[in-house]
């Protein structure tokens, strides 16, 4: 973890919406800006599948984070204004406790018998952190893609506990498409020989199904679009054709992004916080979004979709503003027309940045 991460440890009982107990655990976050004298001008932002705390680089790890031009001072989120605290899903491998930390009753890791995770957990444990700042009101929660849901599942659970909220390529549940993709990316994962019923090594990592994984997520994050517009045919160059693999630049594209990214992610999480989003459904319980939605207290909402995201369709930002609205919360849906799909939050800066901007400016003008 960086220099920058600090960690709230909660020595008690944590119990899980499943089931399951963990007797203490470790959360890691990071932060930026001053916290005023009332404590009031706190902004929350909650983290996708894969991302640490390490948001934006600061005075301790200049390191640059995976949302670097959203957040700072001056920039969008402004830590001139807010003092911002981005929190590790609890379940991840940055820091936050999950199936990959060491089961202090074993001295090895968790893995399989790491109690089954939620979103509602995510939310729940994201709340110590609150607790430990002794914040009883946020300014702003903000969340993309999962962290979104995490979001309204924190909304949910503490109620007027934030004045606004923002979601960025977000849902209230977990579209079937979307479930299908991270089920077979699992399936991938679990049928690597490699994988030993989670009882894998770092000599003997389930490299295999994690690479696969990775790309059938990418394919996911981008659009058609997009890809024919960075690629289009272009083959290799000075290469035998081969049965599958590595005969067009998109083949090669891919297998170099995986092969980055399976080194530092562990498959446990992955499968576990995977399955958490399949899982969730705010309106499961309930007859339609608007019911599940009317615990939850704002002065105002902004949820953020892009056209070309088939992961978090554009209609899933929509269902969640309408439901906001039919709860007499002033809530506004942006639609941008990036080609970048659902990664977009993460590259297409020139039409994120602005939208972002505006509405914590609407936010600011609302507290002069």
């Amino acid at each position: 973890m960086t220099k920058a991460t600090q960690y709230v440890h909660v020595e008690k009982p944590f119990h899980f919406r499943r089931g399951g107990v963990l007797q203490s655990m470790d959360i890691a976050y990071e932060t930026w800006g001053t916290l005023n004298s009332g404590r009031s001008n706190a902004v929350m932002i909650l983290t996708g599948i894969s991302p640490s705390a390490h948001a934006a680089s600061n005075e301790l790890d200049e390191e640059e984070g995976w949302w670097e031009p959203m957040l700072g001072p001056g920039k969008p989120i402004d830590t001139n204004q807010h003092f911002v605290v981005c929190i590790n899903s609890l379940g991840s491998c940055k820091g936050s406790t999950g199936p990959a930390s060491i089961d202090p009753k074993t001295g090895e890791p968790y893995r399989l018998s790491f109690p089954e995770i939620t979103i509602w957990d995510v939310a729940a444990a994201a709340q110590t952190v609150l607790d430990h700042l002794q914040i009883n009101q946020l300014r702003a929660v903000v969340g993309p893609s999962m962290g979104g849901m995490s979001c309204l599942a924190w909304l949910h659970q503490n109620p007027g506990s934030a004045r606004h909220f923002l979601g960025i390529s977000t849902a209230a549940c977990a579209e079937p498409f979307s479930i299908a993709i991270r089920s077979l990316q699992r399936e991938a994962i679990v049928t690597d020989p490699n994988w030993h019923d989670g009882q894998y090594t770092a000599e003997s990592w389930p490299e295999n199904g994690m690479r696969l994984a990775r790309k059938l997520g990418m394919i996911s994050y981008r659009s058609a679009a997009e890809w024919r517009q960075r690629f289009g045919r272009k083959r290799q160059q000075r290469m035998k054709p081969r049965l599958y693999g590595m005969n067009y630049a998109v083949e090669s594209y891919l297998e170099n992004a995986a092969r980055k990214f399976v080194p530092h992610y562990d498959p446990c999480c992955y499968v576990y916080l995977s399955r958490a989003m399949d899982w969730f459904d705010l309106e499961e319980e309930c007859s339609d979004l608007a019911e599940a939605l009317a615990p939850i207290q704002l002065q105002s909402a902004c949820v953020i979709g892009v056209e070309s995201d088939i992961l978090f369709p554009l209609h899933q930002q929509k269902s969640i503003v309408d439901g906001l609205q039919a709860n007499q919360i002033n809530a506004a849906l942006v639609t941008l027309p990036s080609k970048q799909g659902h990664d977009a939050f993460l590259v297409d800066y020139d039409r994120f940045k602005p939208a972002v901007a505006r509405y914590f400016k609407a936010v600011m003008e609302t507290e002069s």
